[in-house]
């Protein structure tokens, strides 16, 4: 999360949410993983079930290697919002006077429809002030999330 926490991708997405960089989906297959070698889950799975195959991918997403975020190359390699955005010199697409017509993010728009809306909202804010605030937001909305950087011996409950 520390490589990302303080990026704000040139689209408005704060790259301490997406779960690709700021770490959550390996650590969350780590977490898996340990759940699935401690039940032995291998002789429930069903005979047709490729367990060593499976066991291999959650190794593979582990290896996976985070995101850097959007402005050190992270990201999708062909990204068109973040070559249009340096191409045109913007730090933000908000600055840009065609992103109500802007083909580039329609891609993001079918995850999230909201994207231009929300980045039109960021123009002229303080970017650092927003993560301290989205950060204290997902904290508060997701408590045991990973994001929180909490370990889950925190979250196992103890017995009486």
């Amino acid at each position: 999360m520390k490589d990302v926490r303080d990026q704000v991708g040139f689209c408005g997405i704060w790259c301490g949410s997406c779960a690709a960089g700021n770490g959550a989906i390996v650590e969350l297959t780590r977490r898996y993983e340990e759940i699935v070698r401690k039940y032995d889950l291998e002789k429930w799975a069903p005979k047709d079930f490729n367990f060593k195959q499976f066991m291999k991918g959650l190794a593979s997403i582990q290896a996976m290697s985070l995101c850097p975020g959007c402005r050190k190359g992270g990201g999708p390699p062909d990204c068109s919002i973040r070559t249009c955005a340096r191409n045109k010199g913007v730090l933000s697409c908000s600055q840009c006077g065609k992103l109500a017509s802007c083909k580039n993010f329609e891609w993001l728009e079918k995850g999230n429809p909201r994207i231009r809306e929300d980045l039109r909202k960021l123009a002229g804010k303080n970017q650092k002030e927003l993560v301290k605030k989205w950060t204290s937001e997902l904290r508060t909305k997701w408590p045991h999330c990973v994001l929180s950087c909490k370990s889950i011996q925190e979250h196992r409950p103890t017995s009486n």
